[in-house]
């Protein structure tokens, strides 16, 4: 009989009634995926701006930090950019602590409790997910076929974030159910809705039209928790995405759902704001992506609708697979790291050449990226060697209205947040998504990221944005700041070391 403390009891028995062959394997990956979750945690305690944090101090190989309460935190030495799980023991006071969320408890910082719990539901969350797992093969040849199964094997979630795998509201079955790791079919249920009572932005499929009512696809947890009513109909065969709300329908498009659930940081409702916007910047989108020089498609939004309500919304988008050639491979980059191409230098530094290029190029025109691990996908040859790029998401992208003008490009409809001139604002857009996130996810550490920009910044056009990211601190969102500040709105920062100059200085007050 295996026995767990509190969340991992809890998901352990519930996978015991449903799953009892995979309650070994869970039992086994616990302890990992506690290491996951704590060497986060360490990252953000080692170099976000947390009030209680008083100062940090390097001592051999080892980083004490001194609380604002006289107390110590040690730990090995940070690499803010590390995938791999090397933390598995802090010490608080002389303390040892392996488990992430107990020791949050035991700090005692103002709203460290709800925290703490997401951080328990994190990790045991993340042992679930790890014992259902398929490993990728590393060959190309026996790569997927299909673009939805890259992303079931994206097992671990967000590379940085201690709530990679927090799943608050989501029983074990509704994981084993919706989960993207666990390899389901989801059907999504069709909510009629008047025509007159919707919002919708480009065209709506004739399919999904009855008489004067849309049927709009809404997520099954959606629609048993939020709205509480069951759909009349069902579309069946439907394969969830690494976001768990947007799904591919086989041989046709990806569907964006409302899930009005807090995964890792965020509610994943859709705006009224956002569907409104959605056919004029996908228009708009493909205008940028044709001055990119083939390097780079942007999916299209073929159609959104909402009946006035962010819990009721859905929107219609192309596969990236349709990008993708005969023998061609269109994956998440977030997938990258189970093909076992990042291992080589020489193709690091080509794909960080690639992303870069493009990235700055769009950002010298005047539009900033959301381009994490997620949102960025590549396209590779038969042999692994990244082509070009493709780009889905347009909903968290920023806007220069004055950058797009010295360029003769019209500004779109947009909402206001994702209007501005100011340059920090930006370059940290497009700097903490695809630097400190997807390329170092890729990387894998800040030695092998730092090699990567090194070679590939050589041959990039000298711009002041390129100037930035070469010689200022690496920005990134202060992940676990944003969860233990709920009353602060809007994203929050911190300065990470530079990759190439890793080994200079200590982590910042």
């Amino acid at each position: 009989m295996h026995r767990f403390p509190t969340a991992e009891a809890e998901i352990g028995a519930e996978l015991a009634e449903l799953r009892p062959g995979l309650v070994p394997r869970y039992a086994q990956e616990l302890p990992g995926a506690r290491a996951a979750v704590l060497t986060r945690l360490w990252r953000a305690l080692a170099y976000e701006p947390l009030p209680w944090i008083a100062g940090r101090e390097r001592a051999g190989d080892e980083l004490v930090l001194r609380l604002r309460d006289g107390r110590r935190l040690s730990g090995p030495a940070a690499d803010p950019y590390a995938t791999a799980a090397y933390v598995t023991v802090l010490r608080l006071d002389g303390r040892d602590h392996g488990d992430p969320a107990r020791l949050m408890t035991a700090l005692g910082v103002p709203h460290g409790p709800a925290f703490a719990a997401e951080l328990a539901h994190s990790a045991a969350s993340s042992a679930l997910s790890r014992a259902d797992a398929v490993p990728c093969p590393a060959h190309p040849g026996e790569w997927p076929a299909r673009d939805w199964e890259w992303e079931q094997r994206v097992v671990d979630g967000h590379p940085f974030h201690p709530g990679c795998r927090s799943r608050p509201g989501f029983s074990v079955a509704e994981q084993l159910a919706y989960g993207p790791e666990h390899r389901p079919v989801v059907k999504l249920a069709l909510v009629p809705v008047p025509v007159a009572e919707c919002l919708v932005s480009g065209e709506w499929p004739e399919g999904l039209r009855d008489g004067g009512r849309l049927l709009v696809p809404v997520h099954p947890w959606q629609a048993e928790h939020v709205l509480k009513r069951p759909g009349e109909e069902r579309v069946a065969a439907a394969h969830p995405l690494m976001s768990l709300r947007t799904l591919a329908l086989p041989g046709g498009p990806h569907v964006k759902t409302a899930l009005s659930a807090r995964l890792t940081s965020s509610v994943r409702d859709i705006s009224v704001a956002s569907v409104a916007a959605s056919a004029a910047l996908s228009a708009f989108a493909q205008e940028l992506a044709g001055r990119t020089d083939g390097l780079l498609h942007i999916t299209r939004t073929l159609g959104a609708a909402t009946a006035h309500s962010p819990d009721l919304a859905a929107l219609w988008r192309e596969s990236p697979q349709v990008y993708a050639a005969p023998g061609e491979h269109v994956l998440p980059v977030a997938a990258l790291p189970g093909t076992g191409l990042p291992n080589s230098p020489a193709w690091l530094a080509g794909f960080t050449r690639l992303t870069l290029a493009v990235g700055l190029r769009l950002l010298e025109l005047g539009v900033a990226l959301e381009a994490h691990g997620q949102n960025l996908l590549v396209v590779l040859d038969g042999t692994g060697a990244p082509l070009r790029l493709v780009y889905r998401d347009l909903a968290d992208i920023r806007v220069s209205p004055s950058r797009l003008a010295r360029h003769g490009l019209p500004v779109p409809e947009l909402p206001a947040r994702n209007l501005t001139d100011d340059p920090t604002a930006l370059r940290r857009k497009l700097f903490g998504s695809l630097v400190a996130g997807a390329l170092a996810g890729t990387a894998g550490s800040g030695a092998a990221l730092g090699a990567a920009l090194e070679s590939a910044v050589r041959e990039l056009p000298r711009t002041a944005d390129l100037a930035a990211l070469c010689e200022r601190p690496l920005p990134a969102k202060a992940l676990t700041l944003m969860r233990l500040s709920p009353g602060t709105p809007g994203d929050q920062w911190t300065d990470l070391p530079h990759p190439l100059v890793l080994d200079q200085g200590t982590p910042g007050q």
